[in-house]
């Protein structure tokens, strides 16, 4: 016990020795802030490295927890040469300020001669991977769910779930918030959100305590763009996109800045049409059954974004955020079912052919407050509340006709009519507060979150023009769920060469899904979720030398079944083809372990394990009452688990070629056994290649040439892909000083981004292959204005945070 306390006495004793702090501002020639630049510091007697910090968005960086002594202070960026600051002399709990630094105007990587606001394509950071929209010519025309395509260990599959090193369950945020959208409604909002008006997109693939524990695969943050100058400013831009179908887009943006506040606003538009073509071949209870998908959608959406920071003084700052978005759109969608039998498939009994017709609408209002302390001397306190409202409703008008195998002759006919709205709102509020401590940072807070779903379902039977309800396949769906959350977390050196971090987070999850049908022998007990869950993280960094880190990080994570996936009653595609929820979905756990190893600050090798218990997953199963349908559902994998590899490696091949280069790779188990002979057991291994190839041309052009390679894999439970795809090219011109950029882009120019695979699951075969509107050429110019070289500090909130705390 005695020598307990003498080990713990001589640790506090150190801790407080190590009090000192260095910060600083990197600029360039120009005077404009070095953001996410590598800063690191060595110790003069022995050049042992100490620390290594990031600067942030403002250029500036800070170094805490020294101990006294004697440093060298270096500063690097892809482009410039590096910055030494030597024998800088700290004395015990001293807060050294150095100011600016200036990095010199010699450049030893690129052909410019300064560091501009240009930042690399992919950074790797300690604790996330950000994929720069503004490092890729070939972003021009492309929309939110194209850039999440090309993303360093992203994948999306034909149905557009997305997945994070071969795991499902993906969180995404827009500016740090929850975006609560799921399936179709998801998808037509990443689509109709612009390349153009996306600053960097966040990889979060193993997040902190402080981080809602929801996705089991992380945190997919897409970071929106936003004016730092001071003065008034704005940029104006436009694309023009051709493929099959023409699509257009414009947005505008500004700001005003002055010690005092920060106005700023941005409004977006776009207009287009888009195919999606989708073919299966199945047989089931003997049955063959030859479908045929072709759907055109148009759409016209608009948003804006209004908010204002106001500086009350150096420590206190508080905000309000509004946006809004509005979509309408059309969907034509033609389905055709040649059905025969297997012991004479050459021989057509009949052919159903379903023509649908739906309008849809969405409409979203959000809005935060935000309060910031920064006492700068290591403590913060942060507060967001936050309300959203979500609005969608879709009428879909669906003839079902079966015709004689010549299709001449009309055997019978179904006509239905379907109006589904949906209403959700959902209400946050947060706290985090942070402390330097004990040489480290001490992390504690907590978030109540409020999800109100109202989902109704209704379908008519329509004949000789008129609409009866159909009370048997109608009902009205509404979920409500309450998590109550709280977390602390803890990081601080070990010594020169080691680091630790470690979080708890606590949730309490109180949700209830109210099943009411219109006739009273469907009625269903409620769905109720009633549990309390632990979220343990860790990870260990160690400075091999250097130039070489190594860290290690484990986090356990939930994904929870919202509405979508709950409700059971069908949506039907055609009378042969539906989908429907499963009201006993379990919450699905997840235990991440990660590798990583960075060599120089760039080049990043990352490996994972992942195991999931009761993995939700959507499978393609034959209906038990009509041998000639089958049906999408969810239901809950026995388990899932998967080994994952990537590797990140941007380097320059000569003066004036910058060259990147993403591999990633994941082993995949799906095990499960539902009964009655329907058995998971599939295991794939899957690959991808992502590279680009940015050039130096003469006359002031940048050209590009970037594409990628996916393998094989599974998508969900069963289904088991082909490989597939995609070679781009860009060129890029900037004109009146740097202020007007142009830029030319083409898609996909062979047209191999489409998808096959094969599906088998409880007798029903199916294969499939589908393809969409992404070879295309598109032109966008943008023009900036204003006081564009005055850099400043801007408002950070929410995921914002955790970034700055890159090195502790």
């Amino acid at each position: 016990m005695i020598t307990f306390l003498l080990v713990a006495l001589g640790v506090l004793v150190q801790a407080q020795a190590q009090t000192a702090s260095i910060k600083g501002q990197l600029q360039t020639p120009e005077g404009e802030a070095v953001v996410f630049a590598n800063v690191a510091l060595y110790n003069t007697a022995d050049s042992s490295l100490v620390k290594v910090e990031t600067t942030d968005e403002t250029g500036i960086f800070r170094i805490k927890g020294l101990a006294a002594g004697r440093y060298n202070l270096s500063a690097t960026y892809v482009g410039s040469a590096d910055l030494w600051q030597n024998d800088i002399d700290l004395s015990a709990n001293q807060q050294l300020d150095l100011e600016i630094l200036k990095f010199s105007s010699t450049s030893i990587d690129l052909a410019e001669a300064t560091v501009t606001a240009t930042r690399a394509l992919v950074e790797v950071k300690p604790d996330r991977t950000v994929f720069n929209v503004q490092g890729t010519i070939n972003s021009t025309g492309a929309d939110a769910i194209s850039l999440l395509r090309k993303a360093p260990g992203v994948t999306v599959d034909n149905n557009d779930n997305i997945s994070v090193l071969g795991r499902a369950g993906v969180l995404l945020y827009v500016d740090g918030k929850r975006l609560p959208l799921t399936g179709q409604n998801l998808t037509s909002y990443l689509q109709n959100l612009p390349a153009e008006q996306i600053d960097h997109i966040d990889i979060i693939s193993n997040p902190g305590a402080k981080y809602e524990a929801e996705g089991n695969a992380g945190i997919i943050d897409i970071r929106l763009k936003k004016d730092k100058n001071l003065g008034s400013n704005g940029s104006l831009s436009g694309t023009y996109s051709q493929g099959r179908y023409a699509r257009i887009n414009g947005s505008a943006s500004g700001n005003y800045r002055n010690k005092w506040m920060n106005l700023f606003a941005t409004v977006g538009a776009n207009d287009g049409e888009m195919y999606n073509n989708m073919d299966f071949f199945s047989t089931q209870n003997g049955i063959q059954l030859d479908e045929t998908n072709r759907m055109r959608n148009s759409f016209q959406s608009a948003n804006v974004r209004l908010g204002t920071d106001f500086f009350i003084n150096d420590q206190h700052t508080i905000g309000f955020l509004v946006s809004a978005n509005d979509f309408s759109g059309e969907h034509l969608g033609y389905n055709r079912i040649a059905i025969a039998s297997l012991e004479t498939p050459g021989i057509i009994d009949s052919v159903l052919i379903s023509d649908n017709v739906s309008n849809d609408m969405r409409q979203q209002q959000t809005y935060n407050i935000n309060y910031r302390f920064d006492n700068n001397k290591g403590r913060t306190v942060n507060i967001d509340l936050d309300y959203g409202n979500y609005d969608n409703d879709s009428e879909r008008s669906q003839p079902n006709r079966y015709y004689d195998a010549q299709e001449q002759v009309l055997l019978t006919e179904l006509i239905n009519a379907f109006n589904t709205p949906t209403q959700i709102d959902i209400y946050t509020g947060k706290l985090d507060y942070e402390q330097d401590l004990l040489g480290g940072k001490l992390g504690l807070g907590t978030k109540l979150s409020r999800v109100a779903s109202d989902n109704t379902f209704l379908v008519f039977d329509v004949q000789n023009g008129v609409s009866v309800r159909n009370d048997r396949s109608s009902n009205i769906f509404d979920y409500r769920e309450n998590v109550y959350a709280g977390y602390v977390s803890f990081s601080r050196p070990i010594n020169e060469k080691w680091n630790f971090s470690a979080g708890l987070r606590a949730e309490q999850t109180d949700a209830e899904g109210n099943l009411q049908p219109f006739e009273e022998d469907l009625k269903e007990p409620p769905v109720l979720l009633n549990y309390l869950s632990w979220f343990p993280n860790a990870g260990l960094t160690w400075q091999v030398a250097p130039t070489h880190s190594l860290s290690l990080n484990y986090g356990r994570r939930i994904n929870r079944p919202d509405y979508n996936v709950l409700n059971p009653f069908n949506n039907q595609l055609s009378q042969l083809s539906y989908e429907k929820g499963n009201p006993f979905l379990q919450p699905e756990i997840v235990n991440n372990v990660e590798l990583s190893y960075t060599l120089k600050y760039r080049y990043n090798f990352k490996l994972g394990y992942s195991r999931t218990v009761d993995q939700i997953t959507r499978l393609i199963a034959p209906d038990e009452l009509d041998e000639r349908a089958s049906f999408i559902t969810w239901a809950n994998l026995a388990d899932q688990t998967v080994y994952s590899m990537n590797i990140s490696a941007p380097f320059q091949v000569m003066e004036g070629w910058n060259s990147y280069i993403n591999v990633s790779a994941s082993h995949i188990n799906n095990q499960a056994d539902y009964g009655g002979g329907a058995i998971v057991d599939v295991q794939a291994f899957t690959y991808s290649i992502y590279q680009q190839q940015t050039i130096d041309l003469p006359g002031g052009f940048k050209g590009e040439v970037s594409g990628y390679y996916s393998g094989p894999g599974v998508w969900g439970g069963v289904f088991v892909y082909e490989s597939s795809w995609s070679l781009d090219l860009g060129l890029q011109k900037k004109f009146l000083n740097d202020q007007l950029n142009a830029r030319l882009s083409a898609s996909d120019l062979f047209y191999e981004t489409g998808w096959d695979g094969v599906s088998e699951f409880d007798g029903l075969i199916s294969t499939g292959g589908g393809n969409w509107d992404s070879r295309r050429i598109s032109l966008s110019l943008s023009y900036n204005f204003g006081n564009q070289n005055v850099k400043s500090r801007r408002r950070n909130t929410g995921l914002e945070d955790e970034a700055k705390r890159l090195g502790n």
